[in-house]
């Protein structure tokens, strides 16, 4: 306690934690009962018939018994223990509109149905027959996760965080926040004034919050290529977002001091990624950094080599298994970023690039 009888900072940050790591909690609880109910919803018939796709086989073991709740609980460990350090403020939040909370994990178990009906006759092109999706790059028009709409409805844009939610039993913040922790460890000294960071691929704009919390002085904008996903995300934050493909930045050289990307790469096929390596680069001011963070790979988590040979099979990610072979860094590296820092938690992990200062 200070003199004038306020909590010191660390003693606040210590609460903030203890809130942080309670809500995690909580928040995982309740994703882990919606998706209980997806599985009772997807509960294959008795008999499939002559149709049903042949089962997963795998030369690897899966994971030890209790060995994916003990990462998951590291990852909310780790979330809390940012707080604490005073990285950015409690993230996790109840529902402001507990009655809305409960429609939309409703609406998303009812959606589950058609997302099975999907995966079983193997369609993950209907997408393309939305209108809105013939101006868009070929590899962009699939439905990614057999979901309803692919990238292009405004349904699919609103159920779409809540579905990534249930995916990862409520651990996609503090799984995204691995990349928030790199950047805000970089740029704990900077004054943020002036600073212009862009999200890119921010989807519905759940990572933007945790952006705007951590670094509430700076210039911080959303970019993705689906207008209907970014009018979720301006909707959400309130934030500027804008319309473009991550191969193609809309910037100037060497305009920007900070870009984030989250769950992106393993979504792109190997050309796209070059590309979007190369415009990173290009746009980034000497000194100026990426933080990233995607998928794990097998390499950084031997125990789950079984689940990540399951996952682009049962989920529909049609370059995923090329993401799992990819050396990121020197991918980065040959478009002039150097690693600079990284993290894992759960099945993400994160690392941190810079573009070399001038002279250095």
């Amino acid at each position: 306690m200070q003199a004038n009888g306020k909590p010191s900072p660390r003693r606040a940050f210590a609460v903030d934690a203890r809130v942080q790591d309670g809500l995690s909690l909580l928040k995982t609880a309740w994703w882990s009962a919606n998706a209980a109910a997806v599985r009772v919803v997807n509960r294959p018939p008795k008999r499939q018939g002559d149709n049903a796709r042949p089962r997963f086989t795998s030369d690897n073991p899966p994971p030890p018994k209790g060995y994916l709740q003990k990462i998951l609980r590291e990852a909310f460990a780790k979330d809390a223990a940012d707080v604490a350090a005073g990285l950015y403020p409690v993230s996790e939040a109840g529902p402001a509109d507990p009655v809305g909370a409960v429609r939309r994990a409703l609406d998303v178990i009812a959606d589950a149905r058609e997302v099975e009906d999907r995966r079983r006759r193997d369609d993950a092109t209907e997408a393309r027959s939305e209108a809105e999706s013939e101006a868009f790059p070929a590899y962009y028009r699939q439905n990614f996760h057999y979901q309803s709409g692919g990238w292009f409805t405004e349904d699919s844009a609103r159920r779409y965080e809540a579905q990534v939610e249930v995916l990862f039993t409520g651990a996609a913040g503090p799984m995204r926040r691995r990349a928030l922790s790199l950047l805000a460890r970089a740029w704990r000294d900077r004054d943020q004034r002036g600073l212009k960071l862009v999200d890119l691929a921010c989807g519905s704009g759940a990572f933007l919050n945790d952006l705007t919390a951590a670094f509430p002085r700076a210039f911080v904008a959303g970019l993705d290529l689906s207008p209907a996903y970014l009018a979720e995300a301006h909707r959400r934050s309130g934030l500027a977002t804008i319309q473009a493909a991550a191969e193609r930045l809309p910037f100037a050289d060497e305009s920007l001091d900070g870009l984030t990307c989250i769950f992106l790469f393993h979504e792109l096929p190997p050309r796209i990624r070059k590309a979007v390596a190369a415009e990173m680069a290009r746009v980034l001011k000497p000194g100026g950094v990426l933080a990233f963070a995607d998928s794990v790979q097998a390499e950084d988590e031997p125990h789950l080599a079984r689940l990540l040979e399951y996952f682009p099979l049962h989920f529909h990610e049609p370059y995923y298994t090329g993401y799992q072979a990819t050396d990121l860094v020197a991918l980065f590296g040959a478009a002039g970023l150097a690693l600079k820092d990284r993290d894992q938690a759960f099945l993400t992990k994160a690392l941190l690039f810079e573009k070399p200062p001038r002279g250095g």
